[in-house]
C-alpha cells in the first residue's frame, strides 16, 4: 500500500507508532499487533497471555484442547467460551477427562456454551489419556514440549514475517511426535499457534510494547 492509499487513521497510527507494519496505537497509548486490538478480550488475551512462557502442565493442555476446537472457527469465538469449556472439561484436568466415557459425551454435546463437535470433544478426551500416558515417560507434558523450542529468532519481525509463519520445522516435528504417539487434532499449523500462545516463540511484531515483556519473560523462564 502506498501512502497515498492510506486513510488519514492509518497515517497518524504509523506516525505514532514509528511507522511501523501491523502495529495499532490503542486510546490508552500502548502500541500493540493490529490483530490484538479488535476487543478488549482479544486485548487482555494479547497484553497478558498471548507469548508469555507457560510450564503448567494444566495450561499447555488446555491450549492444546481448545486450538484443536478453534479449527475452522475463529480464536475470538474460543476465547469468549474459554470459562465455559473449563467448566465442562474440569478444568482441563487431563487426569480427569482421562476418565470421561459417553457418558460425558452426550453431556458435552448437550452443552451450548462450548462447541458441540463430537470429533473434537472425543479427541479431548484421548488427547487426555495420550498426555497421561506421556507424563509417565517423559515427567511431565511441559518437559516433553519445550524440548521443541526453537533457537532464538536473530533479527526483528514484522507483518510479513509473520504471516509465512503458518508452520515451522519444530512445529511440524511437535505435530509429527504427537500423532505418532496417537494424539488427534494436532497439525503444524494448530501446534505452532499453541507454541506462540504457550511462548515457545516470541511472535509479538517489532513495535509492540508487549513483545519487550515477552522477551524478559523468556529470559527469567526456567525450562522444565
Amino acid at each position: 500500500m502506498t501512502e497515498q492509499e492510506l486513510t488519514e487513521q492509518e497515517l497518524t497510527e504509523q506516525e505514532l507508532t514509528g511507522g511501523r507494519d501491523g502495529i495499532i496505537l490503542g486510546e490508552d497509548g500502548v502500541a500493540r499487533c493490529r490483530w490484538a486490538d479488535s476487543t478488549p478480550a482479544y486485548r487482555a488475551y494479547h497484553d497478558t497471555e498471548w507469548g508469555f512462557p507457560v510450564s503448567d502442565d494444566v495450561r499447555l493442555f488446555e491450549k492444546l484442547s481448545l486450538e484443536a476446537f478453534q479449527a475452522g472457527l475463529s480464536w475470538l469465538t474460543i476465547l469468549r467460551k474459554r470459562p465455559a469449556f473449563r467448566h465442562a472439561f474440569a478444568g482441563f484436568d487431563f487426569e480427569r477427562i482421562a476418565g470421561f466415557g459417553e457418558a460425558d459425551v452426550a453431556r458435552l454435546l448437550a452443552d451450548a456454551g462450548i462447541v458441540r463437535h463430537r470429533g473434537k470433544i472425543e479427541a479431548v478426551i484421548n488427547n487426555a489419556r495420550r498426555a497421561v500416558e506421556l507424563v509417565q515417560t517423559e515427567g511431565s507434558l511441559a518437559r516433553y514440549v519445550w524440548r521443541f523450542e526453537p533457537e532464538a529468532r536473530t533479527g526483528g519481525l514484522d507483518r510479513a514475517g509473520l504471516a509465512k509463519l503458518a508452520h515451522t520445522a519444530e512445529s511440524k516435528a511437535l505435530a509429527k511426535d504427537l500423532k505418532a504417539r496417537g494424539w488427534r487434532f494436532v497439525g503444524p499449523t494448530t501446534i505452532y499457534a499453541f507454541m506462540q500462545a504457550m511462548g515457545l516463540v516470541n511472535d509479538h511484531l517489532d513495535g509492540c510494547d508487549v513483545r519487550m515483556s515477552v522477551g524478559h519473560a523468556r529470559e527469567r523462564f526456567q525450562r522444565p
